[in-house]
């Protein structure tokens, strides 16, 4: 997995007691992948925070599987608030380990990825709550806070993310950005099964932070590239010794994955971001809704902490 010294490269080490000795195990990796070296050490990689034309990427499934196929590695499909994208995936009946998911955007502006071992449960747990609970600019914030969320997916056989806890920018899509924010309680990451360290969108920083949150709470690991763009796929992956779905979800939530990958560099995140924004422009006015009403916490918060910074 590792490829010697590069000025860049960032290894985060955890600690892990077995048959009474502690291990020192590698377990994040800021480097490019080399899938065929990860191959040759018995492990299979997924690229798990993955968007396709199913919500604001114009990437259509069957050119990401092919890709995916050639590369030599797994995809998790996580639209905005859809899974027709991982429902398509699973109907072409492909080769490529493909883990059921979405990013679920809460209201009060968390991003949470939820992964499902199967298909039917996926597809009940979105009908039941995700569904109904869309707004007009479909692909943004749900009605559903991140508390309400969360403890939804505790009556599913799934495991929840936080995906790209720190971020995005001046938005509140990060569950630790809020709680750094104050407007949630630290103790929401207790209903996480795990933490997206390297999320292609972010910032060295902000993933480093993110390493650092899942050792301190001891939560699973998984990395994605937060991909829209086809040249974004296998960016970042999760790697793991499974070869199904019910394995790798498993190894996640028992802390025996790895996560390899770099972050994209300006201009292939400008590329990005100008594509996702045209997918959003006839939803201008909900979005805008959308986000001010998110913003009002942090608005609030910033307007109370100066009435106490004066008092003082």
């Amino acid at each position: 997995m590792f490829n010697g010294p590069q000025e860049y490269t960032t290894l985060f080490l955890f600690l892990t007691l077995r048959n009474n000795r502690l291990y020192i195990v590698l377990k994040i990796i800021f480097e490019k992948p080399d899938i065929e070296q990860i191959n040759r050490h018995g492990l299979n990689a997924v690229d798990m925070h993955y968007h396709t034309n199913h919500s604001d990427s114009p990437t259509r499934v069957k050119d990401a599987l092919k890709l995916a196929k050639q590369k030599g590695l797994g995809l998790a499909i996580t639209d905005h608030n859809q899974i027709s994208g991982v429902i398509e995936a699973y109907e072409l009946k492909t080769d490529v380990l493909v883990i059921p998911g979405m990013e679920v955007s809460a209201r009060d502006g968390p991003h949470i990825l939820v992964y499902f071992y199967t298909i039917p449960e996926l597809e009940e747990f979105y009908e039941r709550y995700i569904h109904k609970s869309k707004r007009k600019s479909p692909y943004l914030a749900i009605t559903l806070t991140t508390q309400e969320i969360v403890e939804k997916t505790e009556n599913y056989n799934c495991i929840t993310v936080a995906a790209h806890p720190y971020g995005y920018l001046l938005f509140n899509k990060g569950v630790q950005k809020c709680v750094e924010a104050e407007y949630l309680n630290q103790e929401i990451i207790d209903y996480f099964d795990g933490i997206e360290v390297i999320c292609g969108g972010m910032a060295r920083n902000e993933n480093e932070k993110a390493a650092k949150l899942a050792g301190t709470f001891d939560k699973g690991i998984t990395g994605g590239t937060d991909g829209h763009l086809l040249r974004d796929l296998g960016k970042v992956v999760t790697c793991t010794h499974a070869e199904d779905v019910d394995g790798f979800l498993t190894d996640i939530l028992r802390r025996r994955s790895m996560v390899i990958g770099r972050e994209k560099n300006i201009m292939l995140k400008c590329a990005m971001g100008m594509v996702v924004f045209t997918k959003y422009i006839k939803y201008t006015a909900p979005s805008l809704r959308i986000h001010y009403e998110q913003n009002l916490p942090r608005v609030k918060r910033m307007g109370e902490r100066a009435i106490r910074k004066f008092k003082r």
